[in-house]
C-alpha cells in the first residue's frame, strides 16, 4: 500500500525553518526527491520515515497515519448541505481535496460548522425575541466530540493503562465492588461512604479531596457505584496521562476540558470494566448482544454500548459504531463516532428514526435499516435506558439510546438478522430538519435553510412546508 505524506512532510519543514535542501541533506535524499514527495507524486518508503523518526524525533506512525477517514466523512456530510446543491464535487474530487490539501479541507470543515453553530444561534435569538440573549459558540459537548472522533474514539494510553489497573486477576464480578473499596484505601487512602439520597439530594457522587472520600448516593445501582469507583480512580491515577491527551486536543475552554477530563475518566473505566481483548471476543461471540454483554461484564446496558465505539484498535477492531443518547424531548444529550454516520449537534435528531419510537415500549430492541440523503445505508438499533430515581415524584426518569454501522457490518449483529434480507424495508432519514433536503417528508419540523423554494399558497402537501 502506497503512503503519501506530501503536505504533513511540508509542514514538518516549515516548522524547523528548512529548505527543500536544507531537508534533503538531513534525510539523505535528493532535493527534488522532497519536492516530489511534498507534492504526494511519489509515494514515502520505509527507510525515508524512519530517517524521519531518527532526525526529526517524528514517530512514523504519526506522519503516516491515514486519518482521512473521519475527515472524508466529515465532508461528505457537510457537502450534503443543500446548500452545495448545484456545484457539490464527486468523490473523488473530496479524496484529492484532502490528499493534495488538507489544511485547506480542514479549514473549510471549520468555517461550515461554524456555519451551522452561526445559523442555529440565530435562528435561536430569533425564537426567543429580545431577551433571548444568544452566544456564537461551540458548545464543550461539541468540542469533546470532535476531540474524541478525531481520535477515532479510541485511546490507546487509557487502554494500556486499564490493562495493569489491577495487580492480578480482577475479582469476580459479585467481590469487585469490594476489591475495589481495598484497592482505592489500600493503594490512594480513599474511603467509601454509601449515603442515604436525602443526605446528598440530586447528587450520585461526590469525591472530597481534602478528606480522601468517596461519596455514593444509594439512588445509584450496582453497575453505577461500581462504575463510579473505577472514575474517581482513573480521575487521581491517571491524571498525568489525561492532562497529555488534554494537550493534544487543543482545547483551551475551561468547559471543553473539564468536560472532557470527565469524558477521559469515563472511557478509562469502560477500559477497566469491560477489558479490551475479552469485551471485543465475547461481543463477536455473541453478535453484539448488549444485554449478554453487561450481564456478562456486570454493567449497565448503555456503558456496554458506549464501549463497543471505542472497540478500533489497530490490529483488532470491532464493528465500528456511532452512538447517539436523546431525552424524550428529542434533545441530543450524548454521541459519539466511530463511523461514517454524520450525527446532529444542534437540536434534535431526525424524527424518522425509532429511537424516538423506543419509549412506547420501553426496554424492547428497535431495530432499523436506514438511508441517508447521499444514498449511504445504516443499520440502527435503539432501545431506552432507565435513570437514578431519587424520589417518587421523579419517576420515569428515562432516556434513549441508538447504535448504528454501516449496513456492510449488519451480518456481524444479531439485532440485524430479521432485516438482512435485500427486500428489507428501508427509512429515508436526514440528519436534521434544519439541513434535510427531503422537503416532501411528512415528519418535517421547519423549513431547511437552504432549500429555497417558496411554499405554493395554492396547495397543501404532507406537511406546511411542502409546495
Amino acid at each position: 500500500m502506497k503512503t503519501f505524506i506530501g503536505p504533513r512532510l511540508r509542514r514538518l519543514r516549515t516548522d524547523n525553518g528548512q529548505t527543500q535542501a536544507q531537508m534533503g541533506r538531513a534525510l539523505g535524499i535528493s532535493t527534488s526527491y522532497v519536492n516530489l514527495l511534498e507534492k504526494n507524486e511519489r509515494s514515502v518508503s520505509v527507510p525515508v520515515l524512519l530517517k524521519l523518526f531518527e532526525v526529526y524525533g517524528v514517530d512514523w506512525r504519526d506522519i503516516a497515519e491515514d486519518d482521512e477517514t473521519a475527515q472524508l466523512a466529515d465532508l461528505r456530510a457537510a457537502l450534503a448541505d443543500p446548500l452545495f446543491e448545484d456545484g457539490r464535487p464527486d468523490l473523488a474530487q473530496v479524496r484529492a481535496a484532502l490528499t493534495h490539501a488538507p489544511d485547506l479541507a480542514a479549514c473549510f470543515l471549520r468555517l461550515h460548522r461554524a456555519y451551522l453553530a452561526t445559523t442555529d444561534q440565530l435562528m435561536s435569538v430569533a425564537e426567543a425575541g429580545e431577551g433571548g440573549g444568544g452566544l456564537l459558540f461551540s458548545s464543550p459537548e461539541a468540542t469533546v466530540h470532535n476531540f474524541f472522533r478525531k481520535n477515532r474514539n479510541h485511546f490507546e494510553l487509557l487502554e494500556q493503562a486499564a490493562e495493569t489497573f489491577w495487580d492480578g486477576p480482577p475479582p469476580a464480578a459479585d467481590d469487585i465492588y469490594a476489591g475495589l473499596k481495598q484497592r482505592l484505601m489500600d493503594r490512594l487512602g480513599v474511603r467509601v461512604q454509601l449515603m442515604r439520597v436525602a443526605e446528598m439530594p440530586g447528587t450520585l457522587r461526590e469525591y472530597d479531596e481534602r478528606r480522601r472520600l468517596i461519596l455514593l448516593s444509594e439512588a445509584l445501582d450496582h453497575p453505577n457505584r461500581v462504575f463510579q469507583l473505577v472514575h474517581v480512580a482513573g480521575l487521581i491515577e491517571q491524571r498525568g496521562a489525561i492532562d497529555g491527551l488534554l494537550t493534544e486536543s487543543g482545547l483551551d475552554d475551561a468547559h471543553g476540558r473539564a468536560r472532557c477530563r470527565v469524558e477521559l475518566a469515563n472511557y478509562f473505566a469502560a477500559a477497566v470494566l469491560m477489558p479490551y481483548g475479552p469485551f471485543l471476543a465475547e461481543a463477536l461471540a455473541s453478535k453484539y448482544d448488549f444485554d449478554h454483554l453487561a450481564t456478562r461484564f456486570g454493567v449497565s446496558f448503555e456503558q456496554a454500548c458506549h464501549r463497543a465505539t471505542t472497540l478500533q484498535r489497530r490490529g483488532a477492531p470491532g464493528v465500528p459504531f456511532f452512538f447517539l443518547r436523546i431525552d424524550k424531548a428529542g434533545n441530543v444529550t450524548k454521541r459519539f463516532n466511530a463511523t461514517d454516520f454524520h450525527l446532529a449537534e444542534h437540536g434534535g435528531a431526525c424524527p424518522r428514526l425509532d429511537v424516538h419510537s423506543s419509549f412506547r415500549m420501553p426496554g424492547r430492541i428497535w431495530p432499523q435499516k436506514v438511508e441517508m440523503p447521499d444514498q449511504s445505508r445504516f443499520f440502527v438499533f435503539s432501545r431506552t435506558v432507565d435513570r437514578p430515581t431519587f424520589a417518587r415524584d421523579r419517576q420515569d426518569v428515562r432516556l434513549a439510546v441508538a447504535m448504528g454501522c454501516a449496513a456492510e457490518h449488519m451480518g456481524a449483529i444479531g439485532y440485524a438478522e430479521t432485516l438482512a434480507t435485500a427486500d428489507a424495508p428501508v427509512t429515508e432519514i436526514g440528519i436534521n430538519c434544519r439541513i434535510c433536503p427531503r422537503n416532501n417528508c411528512d415528519q418535517r419540523a421547519h423549513h431547511a435553510v437552504a432549500l429555497a423554494d417558496p411554499v405554493d399558497e395554492r396547495r397543501r402537501g404532507a406537511t406546511r412546508y411542502s409546495a
